[in-house]
């Protein structure tokens, strides 16, 4: 499949931060290439966070869609599994809402793009003491001296060095970050997606990479390009992290390419609605 006839999904993950989203959606409008579609992944947000989506959708470049579940605590896996499971695109592209996108951000995914391959580059830090103006001012743009911001060498926007650099391979790198992360959604699927046994933060992007590579889908670094500008917040809640090292141990230590709580029950589900339409037209 030529690269420009790849539909292509961005999917952002968020949980009650419109004032962050806002700018991660205004980002997403200064793209240079742009996704065929963006899918918000709402782990449970109120009220607020759908009007924000609601103001954005009426001029916003491409299709913006609201993928809301209810909130029962941190269960990034299975809203990243439902709103994958609304599209019909090609291609995955990862992103977390407190994420503000470099201008070539998704180009450089899409160019990048190989078979049995996924992709994940690094983030800018946004610093904490520098919040107040960044939100005032509604910062979506970064000079590599811009005020603000840690490892600004990774700020550097050099595609052909990184090229040169990084080559696939079947490691799980310890530079992933599933707020930068892009894959087929045939190869996905092969491994029926996120774990949803793992709930609370931490080990569930690494966890499904796992398995990808299990399933001989290789990974490739995107260095000096496809930037993202992470932005300062405390830290999550860390008290699941010893049974998410458990399940991901188990996934390494026994080669696993497929999780039982996955993706599949949302596909089976959306072919028992399609098929009960059908039912009422014809009968």
């Amino acid at each position: 499949m030529k690269k420009d006839k790849i539909k292509s999904t961005l999917i952002i993950t968020t949980y009650n931060w419109p004032d962050a989203l806002e700018l991660v959606l205004e980002s997403v409008k200064n793209q240079v290439m742009l996704p065929t579609e963006v899918i918000i992944a709402d782990d449970g947000s109120t009220n607020e966070t759908k009007q924000l989506i609601e103001s954005f959708q009426s001029n916003f470049p491409v299709p913006l869609k609201h993928i809301w579940h209810e909130d029962k605590g941190f269960r990034r896996s299975a809203i990243l599994n439902l709103a994958i499971s609304k599209t019909d695109s090609d291609y995955i592209i990862q992103l977390d809402g407190d994420c503000i996108i470099h201008k070539n951000f998704v180009g450089d995914h899409l160019k990048s793009i190989e078979k049995d391959t996924y992709l994940f580059g690094s983030r800018v830090n946004i610093q904490e003491p520098f919040l107040n103006d960044f939100f005032k001012n509604k910062i979506i743009t970064f000079s590599y001296l811009a005020k603000g911001i840690k490892k600004r060498n990774r700020n550097i926007h050099f595609p052909a060095l990184g090229e040169i650099l990084y080559k696939r391979n079947n490691k799980l790198s310890r530079k992933l970050r599933g707020c930068n992360l892009s894959y087929w959604k045939t190869d996905f699927l092969k491994v029926n997606g996120y774990n949803e046994d793992m709930i609370g933060w931490g080990r569930e992007d690494s966890e499904f990479v796992i398995r990808m590579i299990n399933n001989g889908t290789l990974g490739k670094r995107l260095k000096y390009k496809a930037i993202i500008y992470h932005i300062w917040h405390k830290e999550s809640s860390k008290e699941k992290l010893n049974i998410n090292n458990i399940i991901q141990e188990s996934a390494l230590k026994n080669k696993l390419s497929w999780c039982d709580n996955g993706i599949d029950k949302y596909l089976i589900k959306a072919q028992e609605n399609i098929r009960f339409k059908e039912s009422e037209v014809f009968s």
